[in-house]
């Protein structure tokens, strides 16, 4: 996706968990059914550290987004 290793694997880590988001949000629009608090329970520290860590890759993403944009804009 982009040159520098560490923003590949940053990025994709972003990738992996915001896949793990969307699905756990398509599960819940479809079926209201919440995988991670399935698996981890309702407002437990580690539900909420997912929930957490899928919102950070958002926002990850979004930078990734914008800077790859923005090279891509100057070449």
């Amino acid at each position: 996706m982009f040159e520098c290793g560490c923003i590949s694997f940053l990025g994709t880590i972003a990738y992996v968990l915001l896949l793990i988001g969307g699905l756990n949000w398509g599960l819940v629009g479809a079926f209201d059914f919440n995988l991670v608090s399935f698996l981890f329970g309702d407002g437990t520290l580690i539900s909420r550290i997912v929930y957490l860590l899928v919102g950070l890759s958002a926002v990850v993403s979004i930078f990734m987004v914008i800077a790859h944009y923005v090279k891509k804009s100057r070449m």
